[in-house]
């Protein structure tokens, strides 16, 4: 469980807590408003447990399975040498390690991206590739 799924948790047992709590003390106006804050600590608990999706920031280093059988000894070297640069790398620096020229690089990472294998997103001049 990561980080935001456990504070999710903690949220949720919490309010709980103070809900129950509340409804055993009910007191007048200060309660509705206590009440009010117990509701969203629930809803916001809720969230982060059952719906927050993690970002691949947090997913570093778990990428998606591919079947390496169906790729080419120049996509494999280009999805090895990106895996090894923690899932991402500017195609820059793709050019520059493989000695591919400009258009290569461009039309193997067109393919491996249409194979949902990778992704490109344009930061400036250039392009971080990003693995899956």
């Amino acid at each position: 469980m990561n980080n935001i799924k456990t504070i999710g948790a903690l949220l949720i047992g919490f309010s709980a807590v103070l809900l129950v709590i509340l409804a055993y003390v009910k007191t007048d106006f200060e309660s509705q408003s206590a009440f009010g804050i117990g509701f969203l600590m629930l809803g916001g608990g809720a969230y982060m447990f059952f719906f927050y999706k993690s970002s691949a920031a947090e997913k570093k280093g778990s990428f998606k399975e591919i079947d390496k059988s169906k790729l080419d000894e120049e996509e494999s070297r280009i999805y090895n040498i990106i895996k090894s640069k923690e899932g991402s790398a500017y195609q820059s620096d793709l050019i520059k390690e493989t000695g591919f020229s400009k258009v290569k690089i461009t039309r193997i990472l067109d393919k491996l991206e249409t194979s949902d294998i990778l992704e490109r997103k344009r930061r400036g001049m250039t392009n971080i590739v990003v693995l899956k």
